[in-house]
């Protein structure tokens, strides 16, 4: 016999969480109560992924569940935020969805453990696969990083690896091949993308603005840019590729443009002021590698000069929603 929409409540959003001493009231009342610390701000996002637009029916319940968490967690590390409560809502098409169900929520839960997220609340429907996340995080007071404080001359970084996400796409509808001992790095990095947690709680203080790459990196530091009323400088040359995207089998050039305007890399793309270079690059953040790939200029521009003096014109422009 199916179980009914509150047995699968009980059983898959409930029982598996811990109860932390921030969450007065969680899952099973009309609304969820927080106690949010005498000095912070919240900070809340909001994600969807539908099916047949952000995964295939070929992939795996747990990491749909992973990564719809991980697109929400780097939101908040976008802002500086420290991650604590999520609320879901998910309509899904099958009768006896509780197979489909212990699967997607052990790849939520395992990420949501990770960085001590409670689920809190939601709601559950029948209907075509759809998950929707708001998120909510807290920061002190008045040090949320935004995309609009950028200045002439501040640097501009980014973490990890660039267009691996893309890279899994083309590999899976054979656009291009890769060595196969890469072939498991680049579909991990599409299906399970690595919130930058701890990488944005080092920012606040230092980065001047901030934003996650989810739409690819033209795209995403056009908002910046926007938001600042500023331009940018930057070098193809020092865009930081992964090995497995070293050995793809296109042009230089073909790389950088699917390092710049593939989406999904959610990294962060952040700009800090020339002074505090030194001193922020000697910090060890988890693990995170970072990159210098440019400069912010006064000129509402994107240009881009390899170190030879020649230039580079991206022939994309990201990730478009609609």
């Amino acid at each position: 016999m199916p179980l009914s929409e509150f047995d699968l409540i009980r059983k898959y959003f409930q029982k598996p969480f811990k109860d932390y001493p921030d969450v007065r009231y969680g899952i099973g009342d009309d609304a969820a109560v927080v106690t949010v610390p005498s000095g912070m701000e919240l900070a809340l996002s909001m994600d969807t992924l539908v099916a047949g637009i952000h995964f295939t029916n070929r992939t795996a319940p747990e990491d749909i569940g992973y990564k719809a968490l991980a697109v929400n967690l780097s939101d908040m590390a976008a802002m500086g935020a420290e991650p604590r409560w999520v609320t879901m809502s998910l309509t899904l098409p099958e009768n006896d969805p509780a197979a489909w169900l212990e699967r997607f929520m052990t790849g939520f839960s395992l990420l949501a453990k990770k960085y001590s997220v409670s689920l809190i609340g939601g709601d559950l429907s029948r209907g075509p696969l759809s998950i929707t996340l708001q998120i909510h995080g807290w920061l002190p007071a008045g040090t949320a990083i935004t995309r609009g404080g950028s200045k002439p001359d501040d640097l501009i970084y980014v973490s990890g690896t660039l267009g691996d996400a893309g890279l899994a796409l083309k590999l899976l509808s054979d656009q291009l091949s890769i060595p196969d001992k890469y072939r498991a790095f680049v579909l991990d990095r599409l299906n399970r993308p690595g919130p930058r947690i701890d990488l944005g709680l080092a920012l606040r203080h230092i980065a001047t603005s901030a934003i996650d790459i989810s739409d690819g990196l033209i795209a995403d530091l056009g908002h910046i840019l926007d938001a600042s009323h500023a331009g940018a400088l930057l070098n193809p040359d020092k865009l930081p590729l992964s090995d497995a995207m070293r050995h793809a089998d296109v042009a230089d050039e073909e790389k950088w443009e699917i390092a710049v305007t593939s989406g999904d890399d959610y990294e962060l793309c952040f700009t800090i002021p020339p002074d505090k270079k030194t001193g922020f690059e000697k910090k060890q953040i988890s693990d995170c590698p970072i990159t210098c790939i440019g400069k912010i200029i006064r000129e509402q521009e994107m240009r881009w000069v390899r170190t030879d003096g020649s230039g580079y014109t991206p022939r994309g422009s990201g990730y478009k929603h609609f």
